[in-house]
């Protein structure tokens, strides 16, 4: 369970600093369900930036905000569908757009809903401990810019060969900056940086994604009500809704799959990784460059037991549709070859991990045969805006991007996606996927031997997570009370 106990003395330093700084903290519901955010606030709101370093943006922690840049309020759920002259296949796959988000990505709710509880509770003293962020890119970017809404100092930890945008864009929010060796896939050499700073005798406290359970219960609360919301709206008389796809990451995104699958009983879980560091699929590692996934681990938070098929996208696939979707003549192409101008003009939601989470939900199309009765979720943590940089990096490499090569992209990495490089998960697979968390989580970062063994062994582990957001909700609800802005 989250830990909850209270700490009175610095719960009331808590109460204090947010009073000063004008702080409301937003609840579960709330994030649910905007309609129930304060009229007064909503208010505020529509003078108020996205991106804005403003406490009132906590409530846009939502995946209902008006797509727009200032002063938006809100709707419903943001999500686009791609029709089979994208994607190749029959399937309906449709995609929660993260965008819309402050900061451009749903990250910042995860790390909200691990800062949150310990701020409610006393466990944080944002008068005088720093958060820690260590994240492969848009997680340190939520937990900084959480940080500075919540009137509390941050570091923000991240590989050193992200894109430019992240760092660029830190360096306006986070207290401090730590690059650690490496690229997406050098997560080991984040946990070490962790273990240096505590050994620092520094007041701090460390918000690592891959083992916080806020970041689970944020998304099997946030996203998969949302993700139910989407599929009541798009499923007709016909449909079925087939399963859900993410990229593993922190594991706190799939956790969507947990609730949609309580619902949907008969529906898939897919496990989305790299093909150059294939961890799930074949106990695999190596580098690649689809930024935001993580990997070389399993995350302590990924609930493997209830997943059903890895699927492993070669990240060149990535790459190559980057261009394809967002240069002038790739663009071109793909009407020309059908794709709705409407869609087509969108396709900059998509950022390096929504392009890898479309491709499996084809791949996971294609291996189970799906008709146009079938809906596959899946999502867009975050769009090109976070990495034109990259677009830059392989014009200046490969040179200006033509129709030979548009059509070529599009017939091999859309049209010829096949389903290789997957894995349908037997019972002893999902075991010895769940026993590789030993050799990082018991034998590196000091969990315990009884406690892996229960999330294997024990039906209650899971869902006891999944019952605390009421709790925590009743929490936030007497520390808003206290502090005497509503």
């Amino acid at each position: 369970m989250i830990d909850l106990t209270v700490h009175p003395d610095r719960l009331e330093r808590a109460v204090q600093r947010a009073r000063e700084r004008n702080i409301i903290i937003p609840t579960f519901r709330q994030m649910k369900n905007p309609a129930l955010i304060p009229a007064r606030i909503r208010e505020e709101l529509a003078t108020i930036g996205l991106w804005d370093v403003n406490p009132r943006n906590l409530f846009r922690i939502t995946w209902k905000n008006e797509p727009t840049a200032s002063g938006g309020g809100f709707g419903g759920a943001n999500w686009i569908e791609l029709p089979k002259a994208l994607t190749g296949v029959d399937a309906r796959i449709i995609a929660l757009v993260g965008k819309w988000f402050p900061t451009g990505s749903h990250k910042v709710g995860a790390a909200y809903a691990c800062l949150a509880p310990r701020l409610v509770t006393g466990q944080f003293d944002p008068t005088t401990q720093k958060a820690v962020w260590p994240s492969t890119g848009n997680y340190c970017r939520g937990g900084a810019y959480d940080s500075a809404l919540l009137a509390c100092q941050s570091i923000a930890i991240l590989p050193e060969g992200m894109s430019r945008e992240r760092f660029d864009w830190l360096a306006g929010i986070a207290g401090e900056i730590i690059a650690t060796p490496g690229t997406e896939s050098n997560v080991k050499e984040i946990f070490d940086k962790c273990w240096e700073l505590r050994r620092s005798g520094q007041d701090l406290m460390i918000f690592n994604q891959f083992e916080e359970f806020g970041n689970y219960l944020w998304h099997y609360e946030i996203t998969g009500h949302a993700m139910e919301e989407v599929l009541q709206q798009a499923m007709g008389p016909r449909s079925v809704y087939r399963g859900l796809v993410s990229a593993t990451g922190s594991a706190g995104t799939i956790a969507s799959g947990d609730y949609l699958k309580q619902i949907f009983p008969a529906s898939k879980i897919v496990a989305s990784e790299a093909l150059q560091c294939p961890t799930l699929l074949e106990n695999g590692f190596g580098a690649h460059r689809i930024e935001g996934i993580g990997d070389k681990h399993v995350p302590w938070i990924h609930n493997v037991g209830n997943t059903d098929v890895v699927v492993a996208i070669d990240d060149n696939a990535v790459a190559n549709l980057a261009r394809l979707f967002n240069e002038p003549m790739g663009r071109a192409y793909l009407v020309r070859m059908g794709v709705p101008e409407a869609i087509v003009g969108q396709l900059d939601l998509l950022g390096f991990s929504g392009i890898g989470n479309v491709l499996s939900a084809c791949k996971l199309a294609k291996y189970y045969e799906m008709t146009g009765d079938d809906i596959v979720l899946t999502i867009l943590t975050d769009s090109m805006e976070l990495y034109g940089s990259r677009l830059e990096e392989m014009r200046a490499e490969l040179g200006d991007y033509t129709e030979t090569q548009a059509a070529a992209d599009y017939a091999r990495w859309l049209l010829g996606q096949s389903t290789d490089n997957m894995l349908e998960l037997r019972y002893t697979d999902r075991r010895r996927i769940h026993q590789l968390k030993y050799y990082t989580w018991v034998e590196q970062q000091g969990r315990s031997y009884q406690e892996i063994q229960a999330q294997w062994y024990d039906r209650s582990y899971w869902t006891g997570f999944q019952g605390q957001a009421d709790e925590i909700d009743t929490l936030i609800d007497e520390f808003n009370a206290r502090v005497g802005l509503l």
